[in-house]
C-alpha cells in the first residue's frame, strides 16, 4: 500500500562525535546558541566544555539547565526567555532536555506562548530556529520526531506535534550515555523498544517504518542487557542509541499505541519515569495484544528473534527481567485508584494512542488494563 516516510533529519554517529558540535553550530551561521542541557550534565561539565567550543567557533553561548524531571509548561516559558535573540537552540540530554529544545525553538521565533500550539491548536511557525540535538538516555527517540510532551498549567500531559519541531542535525554519541545508571539504562531502553514495536505493530504502520522499527528491535534485543550490566560498553550502547534513533523515526510515522496510553495516564495523576510506566503498561497488555496474531505481529516477533507472536508476552516479561526491572509504582499512586487511572486512559488528548492500537480498545479493556497498573506494588 502507498505510505509516505517523514524527512529524516541529518544524523552523525560514532563515539567522540560531540567534538563537531561547535563545526557544525557554525556551518549554520549561528551567532548565539541556546544550549539545553540536563542539569546532571551541566553540572558534569560538558555544558561548559560545548560552551567553551562554541565560542572559539564565534557563537555566544547561553546556557539553560534550570529543568528537572519531565517538561513542565515553566520550564518551556523560562527556556523561551533565556533563548531571546538566539538564532540555534541545542538540545543535549534525555527527552526532557530534547523536547524542551525543540518547542523553544519554535516558541523564540515566533513569540508564542507553547500553550499556543498545544494539541495542535495552532499551526507551528513555518521559520523555527536551527535545531541540534544530542540524546544522551537512548530511549525516547525525540531527536529524530516531530512530536514534543510536556506538562500544562492543569498537571495534564500535552502535546506540540509538527515537522518544525524537527532537529535539523542528529549526533549520537554513544561515550555520552556510559554514565546513565542501570535501572534508568534499561527503562529508557525499554521505552526505546516499545516505541519500535508499537510503530511496527498499530493501525497506522507501513513497510517504510517498519524498516526502521524491526531494525531498531533487533539492536536492542541484542545489546540492551549488556548496556545496562556493562555501562562502559561502548558497542552496547551504540547498539541501544542507534536503536533507539530508529525507533524515533518509526514512531515519527505511525506513532504508538496501548502502552503509551497507558503511560501518559499514569503520568497524569503523579510523577512516574516514563520508560518505567511505558515498560509496565506494555507488559500488562501484550498477551491481549498478541491475541490479534496480525502479520505485523508475527513480524515484530521475528525481528525480536521470537517465533511467534504467541511467544512474545514471555519473552518480553523475561527481557525485562534481565535487564532488572521491578514492577513497582511510586508510592504517591497509592492515592489514586484503578478508576482514577481508567479516567486519564480515556482523556482526549491519550485518545490518539487508542485509537492506533491494532485491536479496539473498549471501556470494558480500560477498565481491566486500570485495574492490572494500580494492583502493581507501590514502593
Amino acid at each position: 500500500m502507498p505510505y509516505t516516510l517523514s524527512p529524516i533529519p541529518e544524523i552523525r554517529f560514532g563515539a567522540g562525535t560531540i567534538a563537531g558540535l561547535a563545526t557544525a553550530a557554525s556551518a549554520f551561521g549561528a551567532q548565539r546558541a541556546l544550549i539545553v542541557i540536563d542539569s546532571f550534565l551541566a553540572t558534569s561539565g560538558l555544558g561548559e566544555t560545548i560552551a567553551e567550543e562554541l565560542r572559539a567557533a564565534g557563537v555566544e553561548p547561553v546556557l539553560f539547565h534550570d529543568f528537572a524531571g519531565e517538561p513542565k509548561i515553566a520550564h518551556l516559558r523560562a527556556a523561551a526567555l533565556a533563548g531571546k535573540g538566539a538564532d540555534l537552540v541545542v538540545g543535549i540530554g534525555g527527552g526532557s532536555a530534547l523536547d524542551i529544545a525543540k518547542i523553544t525553538a519554535c516558541t523564540v521565533a515566533s513569540g508564542e506562548d507553547p500553550m499556543h500550539y498545544a494539541l495542535a491548536a495552532n499551526p507551528l511557525p513555518k521559520a523555527p530556529l536551527k535545531k541540534i540535538m544530542v540524546p544522551t538516555t537512548a530511549g525516547t527517540g525525540s531527536e529524530t520526531s516531530a512530536t514534543n510532551i510536556f506538562t500544562g498549567p492543569e498537571g495534564k500531559k500535552l502535546w506540540i506535534w509538527g515537522a518544525e519541531t524537527k532537529a535539523d542535525l542528529v549526533i549520537l554519541d554513544p561515550q555520552l550515555t556510559a554514565s546513565l545508571p542501570a535501572n534508568l539504562t534499561a527503562w529508557c531502553g525499554l521505552d526505546a523498544f516499545i516505541h519500535a514495536f508499537e510503530a511496527s505493530t498499530n493501525r497506522n504502520s507501513h513497510a517504510g517504518a517498519r524498516f526502521y522499527g524491526h531494525e531498531a528491535l533487533r539492536k536492542i534485543v541484542a545489546s540492551l542487557e549488556t548496556a545496562v550490566r556493562e555501562p562502559q560498553n561502548l558497542e552496547a550502547r551504540g547498539d541501544v542509541l542507534l536503536g533507539s534513533c530508529l525507533a524515533g523515526i518509526a514512531i515519527d510515522n505511525c506513532g504508538t499505541a496501548i502502552a503509551h496510553n497507558i503511560s501518559h495516564a499514569l503520568a497524569g495523576l503523579a510523577p512516574v519515569h516514563h520508560g518505567l510506566a511505558t515498560a509496565l503498561g506494555f507488559e500488562a497488555t501484550l498477551a491481549w495484544l498478541c491475541d490479534a496474531d496480525t502479520p505485523e505481529l508475527a513480524a515484530a516477533a521475528k525481528a525480536c528473534g521470537v517465533a511467534s507472536a504467541a511467544e512474545l508476552p514471555a519473552f518480553f516479561s523475561e527481557f525485562m527481567s534481565r535487564c532488572g526491572v521491578n514492577r513497582v509504582l511510586p508510592a504517591a499512586f497509592g492515592a489514586y485508584t484503578a478508576a482514577d487511572l481508567a479516567r486519564e486512559m480515556r482523556a482526549s488528548e491519550n485518545q490518539p494512542m487508542r485509537r492506533s492500537t491494532i485491536r479496539e480498545v473498549g471501556d470494558a479493556e480500560i477498565d481491566q488494563f486500570a485495574a492490572i497498573m494500580m494492583a502493581l506494588p507501590r514502593e
